[in-house]
């Protein structure tokens, strides 16, 4: 099942959400939400610095994923990161993938 990294930071109005709610509430949300697209959470992190937090999710639709992000971008409680995440099996494959002759640019 395809992983997705989401990472982002809170605005101020996501700070006091948070600060009601607690991480506890949030991580669960997140599971909720992963649990809704047909996946699963796998970790969620807090951090310091320019990212607030990070999870992991395991969800089958890249579409469904993708829409979740912009309604969280659209939200303005955060700024959010929707990353694909590539296991080391998957990259096998992508490094061995015959993608046919191209000529890059200037050549």
């Amino acid at each position: 099942m395809p992983k997705y990294m989401f990472s982002g930071s809170y605005t101020s109005e996501g700070v006091a959400g948070l600060l009601a709610e607690g991480g506890t509430a949030r991580r669960d949300e997140a599971a909720r939400i992963a649990e809704m697209l047909g996946g699963t959470l796998e970790t969620y992190y807090w951090c310091y610095g320019d990212t607030d937090f990070m999870c992991i999710m395991d969800v089958p639709d890249s579409a469904k994923i993708a829409k979740l992000s912009l309604h969280i971008g659209a939200s303005g409680t955060f700024s959010g990161k929707l990353t694909p995440l590539i296991s080391v099996e998957e990259m096998d494959d992508i490094c061995n993938a015959d993608i046919g002759d191209f000529r890059l640019p200037g050549q």
